[in-house]
């Protein structure tokens, strides 16, 4: 199947492993880089979650909701059992406290004691406080995403139907600045709705596969609110890498033959763009291969 739409991610790995340039990175892992590469799925076509490693789309798809209500706390995440953002915080514990906790121990505490979780649990103003409450300057509050819904409804033509992550001002406040970063949407005259998302920093082999996933899933929950169709995403990376940890998962991952891209239910519409659950959601006939696990760079 390596005319399957996830070959293209295949062949990113292949060019990362040949072509990247090594850097080293913030982390100090190091990496391999590429500069400005896109991917592109119709999601008539199945929903693009991989299936040449399985990919825990739950929790996936429990990190996007967590965005897009405006979430800034951990605590929100470790009270549905999803761990992907504690390294951060932790660390920053670790060394502000002088405590070796260890994690476990450290998420129980979040979510066991409401003053240390607002002191420690707290990411800043990331990803969904920038989309539903990005601070301007005269003291007000805008709330990016219903903007976005209205004019996905009014305004169908607009070339302005787009969210932002990157503030500037707000940057050295997070405790991560955004890697996905500026999402821009078009409606096709067939009544399709379609994305792009420009990712600033692109984790090839851990992260990707969720920022595809997520991107689908936030097409079709505008496509449902808005009544249109989900078209295609398009997914732009600026600083593209591949770990150097990560050389060998991503060997084993090349490797592997494609399997049919599964199909997304939607069990229900809710009332707006903000009140879905994960239980709202059935992805159909994915049958991946097995999970390959590897150690994320803080």
């Amino acid at each position: 199947m390596r005319d399957h739409p996830e070959t293209q991610y295949l062949k990113l790995l292949e060019r990362l492993l040949q072509e990247g340039d090594v850097r080293i990175d913030r982390t100090g892992v190091g990496t391999r880089a590429l500069f400005g590469q896109t991917l592109r799925f119709d999601l008539s076509q199945g929903f693009p979650v991989f299936t040449t490693k399985k990919i825990f789309w739950k929790t996936a798809f429990k990190e996007m909701l967590w965005m897009l209500s405006g979430g800034r706390n951990i605590k929100e995440l470790l009270e549905q059992n999803v761990r992907i953002w504690t390294d951060w915080p932790l660390k920053h514990y670790r060394e502000a406290a002088g405590d070796p906790i260890t994690q476990e121990a450290f998420e129980q505490r979040i979510i066991n004691e409401p003053l240390f979780a607002e002191q420690w649990g707290d990411l800043g103003p990331v990803y969904g406080s920038q989309w539903r409450r990005w601070a301007t300057a005269d003291g007000r509050e805008i709330d990016q995403l219903s903007a976005l819904v209205e004019g996905l409804k009014e305004s169908p033509q607009s070339r302005r139907l787009l969210f932002e992550g990157w503030n500037v001002g707000e940057l050295d406040q997070m405790a991560l600045p955004p890697c996905h970063k500026t999402y821009q949407f078009f409606v096709g005259s067939d009544g399709r709705l379609s994305s792009a998302l420009m990712q600033r920093s692109a984790d090839a082999f851990l992260g990707l596969g969720w920022n595809i996933a997520n991107l689908g899933l936030i097409t079709h929950l505008l496509a449902q609110q808005c009544g249109y169709e989900p078209g295609e995403i398009v997914w732009f990376g600026g600083d593209v890498h591949l770990y150097l940890n990560h050389v060998e998962q991503a060997i084993t991952q090349i490797d592997r033959e494609p399997r049919p891209f599964p199909r997304l239910r939607i069990l229900k519409k809710p009332k707006d763009l903000f009140s879905y659950r994960i239980e709202d959601f059935e992805l159909q006939d994915y049958d991946p291969h097995p999970h390959i696990a590897a150690e994320v760079a803080v």
